[in-house]
């Protein structure tokens, strides 16, 4: 059988290189990760190993279809894509001419990161001035943190941890969500002996792995990060000649440093000092230090913070300057993209207001702030995501999908919980039934993915949709005329690199920078080329485009610590809402993505939240027990799992199980909330304080 080069699309940094068998031009057998690739290096998880089982499900949609009952209802009708685009047109025209452009907000995200599938939504934004979008799920708050000390997103080649002698995991469940990762990690400990030091909230897979796991409470990294470096400077272990070279404000550092010390620390992240100790020393002795920053760790309400002290670890022992030391938190600004035909760019009218994608609830109800003073949203298109299931405040959320004056179209390829409270669904290709360019945010290449099998039924590529509604919407831009892999071999000439067919011809594009450049010896990214000790948040809002739109609180902003520290504006726990819950990735579903499979169904069993046995025991549930979980945002009824693994005072539930999974049809969403967090918005889906109240009745 013949097998072709392609890429896995979904929302991971490995963002692997994959080999798919192709049995006809309309089905695909095995997906195995590329061999020759150096950092897939063979590796897959088990979910895109199975692809075959999601492409060909019998679920998929096939034809276009019309609401015909109340939203939600799931009843619909078949109807022509003449037919359908033409409904979506008339909505939006009708939105335009009664509240404005602004009241039409394109929303999408990351259930394919190809490039071209996934942003060229935004082409259409832009042609037709629709309301902007700021994107805030997962990265901005890790993302202005690193950016805040580093001034650039980028960092050591992940295939350098090779060479390391110690490979910091952080705040990542790398086993689940970065399989690469781990391999590396462990070819590491098994050729050079390394140590592997996992530091997480529970003892997940990765932890599992560990030479040395570190237990925090949830959002107290920073002050786990400040005792590090405390001892760094009292141990001599921090590099003077760096410091003076290569960063900003030290002297102010090691003073600020003085009282956060490994008590201070311990008391507030539950860390032994003597284990503080420990790791100090370690990382402190050892120059070929690795951090692997993960994105766990920043989806707290002082996320960024947490982000910037963790990061300045590497600056204070001076791991920058040593082959397989440094850190990484995303390779993703160096591949210098000119997405200019691809988003629109060129169309851009910095005028329109930007809504924030993680308060849609808000915004879908009318709320003044979060509109940005400006009219109402009257029509959604939405590709690539699934809100009514990952967005937080979920309530809220149903509430505005509930909206009879909302009008919806979804452009999918199952029948998801957002598809569902759609007026209009068009039926969507996945990644091996179109042409699509990817990068990678966990290593460094550019990748190719192309059209290898026929898509079923009458499914049709994001790219297509856009274009054609862009002609019944009278949008003009040369992008809406050329094909996807016109637009492809454009876009990687535009930027830089070589031509598509030289793309396709060598499989993919290594494009690590150099030693220099990587470890940041030619200067980290601001213009007086150090690393920040003192993090400006404010600049980190005209960084992210926010000109005038108040995402964030300026007050809120203002009162962010310059240096490392640990800034308690957690959702602490009360008395009424005694403990804080983490919503964790789980190993067999990636976001509200592959739960739709049955393998990955039967693997995870059933939603369960995992429970210290000391609470269990006060509470008098074991597992199997029936519990509801409730805030001030919601309720939710799950079975326990007691598990020694888990901290007191903490809940964990892994995985976003399909809404239906839930008594009262709602999903774990409806504990998170959706206040933005500094400097630049952010939802912070782990940092919730919950009460867990016993039922009688099991499942």
């Amino acid at each position: 059988m013949a097998y072709i080069n392609s890429t896995c699309p979904h929302d991971c940094p490995s963002t692997c290189a994959l080999e798919v068998e192709i049995l006809s031009p309309g089905e695909i057998g095995k997906v195995r990760g590329a061999k020759e690739n150096s950092y897939t290096a063979g590796v897959i998880c088990s979910k895109v190993a199975r692809y075959a089982e999601r492409i060909h499900h019998p679920d998929r949609l096939l034809k276009p279809l019309r609401r015909t009952g109340p939203k939600g209802s799931g009843q619909f009708e078949e109807i022509s894509w003449s037919v359908a685009l033409d409904e979506v047109a008339e909505a939006f025209q009708k939105a335009e001419s009664e509240h404005g452009s602004e009241s039409i907000w394109p929303y999408y995200y990351a259930g394919t990161m190809g490039l071209l599938m996934r942003d060229g939504i935004n082409r259409l934004r832009h042609a037709k001035r629709y309301s902007g979008y700021h994107s805030t799920i997962c990265v901005s708050l890790a993302w202005s943190g690193y950016l805040a000390g580093a001034g650039k997103m980028g960092g050591v080649d992940p295939r350098e941890m090779s060479e390391s002698d110690v490979i910091v995991i952080w705040g990542t469940n790398a086993a689940v969500t970065q399989v690469n990762v781990m391999h590396h990690a462990l070819k590491a400990r098994r050729n050079r002996g390394a140590k592997i030091v996992v530091i997480d909230t529970y003892k997940n897979a990765t932890a599992k792995q560990a030479d040395l796991f570190i237990q925090v409470k949830p959002g107290t990294d920073g002050a786990l990060a400040c005792a590090v470096m405390h001892l760094l400077f009292k141990n001599n272990h921090a590099d003077k000649d760096y410091l003076s070279k290569y960063t900003k404000d030290a002297e102010h550092l090691e003073d600020h440093l003085r009282k956060r010390d490994p008590d201070w620390a311990s008391a507030i992240t539950g860390v032994p000092a003597e284990t503080i100790d420990h790791f100090a020393m370690l990382i402190g002795t050892t120059p070929k230090t690795y951090l692997r920053l993960g994105y766990g760790f920043t989806r707290q309400r002082n996320g960024a913070t947490n982000m910037h002290a963790v990061a300045s670890i590497s600056a204070v022992a001076g791991h920058w300057q040593h082959l397989g030391g440094g850190a990484l938190l995303s390779n993703s600004g160096i591949y210098h993209w000119d997405k200019t035909l691809i988003e629109g760019l060129d169309d851009v009218d910095p005028t329109i207001r930007l809504l924030d994608q993680s308060r849609i609830g808000e915004i879908l109800m009318g709320d003044k702030n979060a509109l940005g003073n400006g009219p109402p949203v009257k029509a959604l298109l939405i590709q690539n995501t699934n809100p009514m299931s990952v967005a937080p405040n979920l309530n809220l959320v149903k509430r505005g999908f509930e909206r009879e004056d909302l009008f919806v179209c979804v452009h999918e390829q199952f029948m998801t919980e957002t598809a569902k409270m759609a007026d209009v669904i068009l039926p969507a290709t996945m990644f091996l039934e179109h042409d699509d360019i990817y990068q990678a945010g966990g290593h460094q290449h550019i990748q190719f993915g192309p059209k290898a099998i026929n898509p079923p039924g009458e499914c049709r590529s994001n790219h297509e949709v856009i274009s054609e509604l862009a002609a019944r919407l009278n949008a003009n831009h040369r992008g809406f005329l050329l094909t996807a892999k016109e637009v492809i071999d454009e876009t990687l000439i535009n930027s830089g690199w070589k031509n598509l067919e030289a793309l396709e011809n060598e499989k993919w594009f290594d494009v690590q920078p150099n030693f220099k450049e990587s470890h940041f010896i030619s200067g980290f990214g601001h213009p007086d080329k150090r690393w920040h000790f003192s993090a400006d948040w404010s600049a980190q809002q005209s960084k992210w485009g926010l000109g005038s739109n108040q995402i964030v609180d300026a007050s809120l902003v203002d009162s962010m610590p310059a240096l490392p520290d640990h800034w308690d504006v957690l959702e602490a726990s009360t008395l009424d809402f005694p403990f804080r819950l983490i919503t964790a990735p789980a190993r067999h579903f990636l976001n509200s993505t592959f739960s739709e499979v049955p393998t990955s169904l039967r693997r995870e069993k059933q939603p369960s939240v995992l429970i210290n046995p000391s609470d269990a025991l006060s509470l008098r549930v074991t597992d199997g027990d029936f519990v509801r979980v409730t805030n001030e945002r919601g309720e939710l009824e799950i079975t326990i799992e007691v598990f020694s693994g888990v901290s007191t005072g903490v809940l964990i539930v892994e995985s976003i199980w399909p809404n239906h999974a839930f008594k009262g049809g709602l999903g774990v969403n409806v504990l998170t909330g959706s206040d933005p967090a500094g400097p630049v918005g952010g939802a912070a889906f782990h940092d919730n304080r919950v009460q867990l109240t016993p039922l009688e009745n099991k499942i």
